[in-house]
């Protein structure tokens, strides 16, 4: 599985897009991935980018135990990077959607 792993301020999350997987992921395999002990070890896991109807990103995010999360923060600054470093955005400026928020 191909992932990527950021921190920032406090927070470490794997970021995964969902083009690199076979299948999607399951919520046991969620909970693996983000055990400390018998994964990688995360605050959870970054699911995106997916289409989107209303922004230019759609972001999944899921916590360690595989609920889904509305929004986070540091979520959203590692996204962000992560979609920088991966030459997805070259503006200013870009959209996300959350399941929180547009």
């Amino acid at each position: 599985m191909k992932f990527t792993k950021y921190h920032a301020l406090g927070n470490d999350y794997i970021v995964i897009d969902p083009k690199n997987l076979i299948t999607s992921l399951s919520s046991e395999d969620i909970k693996i991935i983000c055990n400390r002990h018998f994964g990688v070890g995360s605050d959870g896991i970054l699911y995106g980018s997916e289409k989107s109807d209303t922004c230019d990103f759609s972001l999944r995010i899921f916590n360690p135990d595989s609920s889904e999360a509305e929004k986070s923060g540091n979520g959203l600054r590692i996204f962000s990077r992560y979609l920088w470093d991966e030459s997805l955005v070259f503006d200013k400026e870009f959209s996300i959607e959350t399941k929180g928020e547009q």
